[in-house]
């Protein structure tokens, strides 16, 4: 069982190998990996209140001219 192999890391367009981060920067690794994530999944969410948003609002016109004819 020899050293894992670990995906290089790309900041900027330099190549890290992410087998000689220190423990700190093997953590701000993590943050930043998992902060991507999470905005991934925020602009996610993002699309579908929008959505609904937008559907709601439809359902809302289409009640109120109703209402007028």
């Amino acid at each position: 069982m020899g050293e894992k192999q670990a995906k290089p890391l790309v900041i900027d367009g330099k190549e890290y190998d992410t087998n000689t981060f220190t423990e700190e920067q093997v953590m701000l690794t993590n943050h930043c990996l998992d902060l991507d994530r999470k905005l991934a999944s925020t602009q996610f969410q993002a699309q579908q209140l929008s959505v609904g948003k937008d559907a709601f609002l439809k359902m809302l016109k289409e009640s109120l001219e109703k209402k007028e004819d």
